[in-house]
This record gives C-alpha cells, sequence and structure tokens, in this order.
C-alpha cells in the first residue's frame, strides 16, 4: 500500500512538471521529415520543455493549407495553458507566419527560425521552370520565390518574438551560385533576414544540417530562455556535419 502510494505521488509529481514547463513546438522544413527535427526535440526535452516534434506533408499542399492543417494539431499537443514557443527550420518558419499572419495564439512566447526564406530564394527564381522542381518540391516549393508576390514576401514583419539563425556555409555550391553570399547552400543570409525580428545570428553552418549542429541547438536554447542569442562568436563543431553526409 505505502508503495503504491509513493508510486502514485511521485507519478503526479511528474505529471505536474511537465504540465508547467514550456511547449516548444518544431516544424521541418520543405521535402523533409520529423525525423531531421529529432536531435533538437531531444535537447528541448532535456532541457526540460515539452517538445512537440510535428510531421506534416510538405509537398503535397500549398503553404496557406499546410499551415491551416498543422499549427492546429501541433497546438492541440501542448499541455493546456502552458506557454507556447515554436522552433522551425527553412519553411516551416513561413508556414508559422502564415497562421499568425492570420491566428493569435494567446500564449505564444518566442519563435526561433533556422535558415528561413523570410524574404524567399532565388534558387526557386532559377529553378521553378525547371521540369520536374515541381514534383520534387510541391506547391509550398513554388511560393518561396522572391517576388513580390511571393508568399514570403506578402505575410508582413514579425509582429512576435522572433529570432532567426543564418548559417553561412554551403555544400552545394551550384546552388550558391545562384544566391547572393554569404549563404547557406539554400537561402542568402540577407533573405533569412524579416523586419520586426528581436535577433538575428549568422553561423558557420549549412542550411541541410544546421538544426543538428551543437552549437546551433545551443544559441536556440538560449534565444528561448532569455529572448535574444548569445553573440560571444559561436563556432561550429564541423563533427555534426561530416558525420550526416558519410
Amino acid at each position: 500500500m505505502r508503495k503504491s502510494l509513493i508510486l502514485f505521488v511521485t507519478c503526479l509529481l511528474v505529471s505536474m512538471d511537465a504540465v508547467a514547463s514550456d511547449c516548444v513546438i518544431l516544424l521541418h522544413g520543405l521535402a523533409r521529415s520529423e525525423s531531421s527535427m529529432s536531435k533538437m526535440s531531444n535537447a528541448l526535452e532535456e532541457a526540460g520543455y515539452y517538445a512537440v516534434n510535428m510531421g506534416y506533408p510538405s509537398r503535397e499542399s500549398e503553404i496557406a493549407l499546410l499551415s491551416e492543417d498543422t499549427i492546429p494539431k501541433a497546438l492541440e499537443r501542448c499541455p493546456e495553458g502552458v506557454p507556447v514557443s515554436f522552433v522551425t527550420h527553412s519553411m516551416g518558419g513561413i508556414i508559422v507566419r502564415q497562421y499568425l499572419s492570420e491566428y493569435e495564439i494567446p500564449n505564444l512566447k518566442h519563435v526561433v527560425m533556422l535558415g528561413p526564406p523570410n524574404r524567399g530564394s532565388e534558387v526557386v527564381d532559377n529553378l521553378k521552370n525547371v521540369p520536374g522542381f515541381k514534383a520534387v518540391n510541391g506547391p509550398a516549393g513554388l511560393q518561396l520565390g522572391t517576388d513580390k508576390s511571393s508568399v514570403p514576401n506578402s505575410l508582413g514583419p514579425a509582429t512576435f518574438s522572433l529570432g532567426v539563425i543564418a548559417g553561412s556555409r554551403s555544400i552545394n555550391p551550384i546552388l550558391s551560385t545562384m544566391l547572393p553570399n554569404p549563404d547557406d547552400g539554400k537561402v542568402s543570409v540577407e533573405n533569412t533576414k524579416l523586419e520586426g525580428m528581436k535577433d538575428h545570428i549568422v553561423m558557420p553552418v549549412t542550411h541541410p544540417f544546421m538544426m543538428k549542429n551543437n552549437e546551433v541547438i545551443e544559441q536556440v536554447l538560449h534565444f528561448l530562455e532569455f529572448g535574444e542569442f548569445s553573440h560571444s562568436n559561436p563556432e561550429q563543431s564541423r563533427d555534426d556535419e561530416v558525420s550526416e553526409l558519410k
């Protein structure tokens, strides 16, 4: 009886602690899956956050439909009443911007975007008419250009606490020739910026693997706690990316 009571109290305390934790929703990028955000999700859980690593069919619909379908489902997975933050990679940031342009999240705390095409990408400008581009990237991929009518450029400034991490290294020299330097192989540093953002930092990481980089993860945790990045000349651990390429 005493052991059962102790177990019940322990479970209750653990449950109360989980409910008290901020919820952080993770959104992957175009043509990726939630597994690409697993390392980030695990780090958030270890830091005491309630992480919701949300997958969504990024190549099946336009951005507005993806946002309308994905964000409410992710919010439902958060404990009721707790502060909510987002950590996004690439197009995941545009999904959040799309949603926040139409709806309010009363308990929204912070948003951290990794390599977001906030002003679009010249890669889309150059390749959108190439046969096979739509098949690979879907309707949403076609909406990420740099023209004024593109989705990123039609959503307006940030009206929420936003931190942006841009990458300045590339493993795709062909795509980088289409981009103003510096760039991460998919998005230029300049085009990650968004009016109204609270902080912006450039790190020597590449677009496909930045979410797995230890120093990037540390910066994400710093922003979630303090609402700003640690500007102490961060350096990338090359081992994380090299291991991904093998």
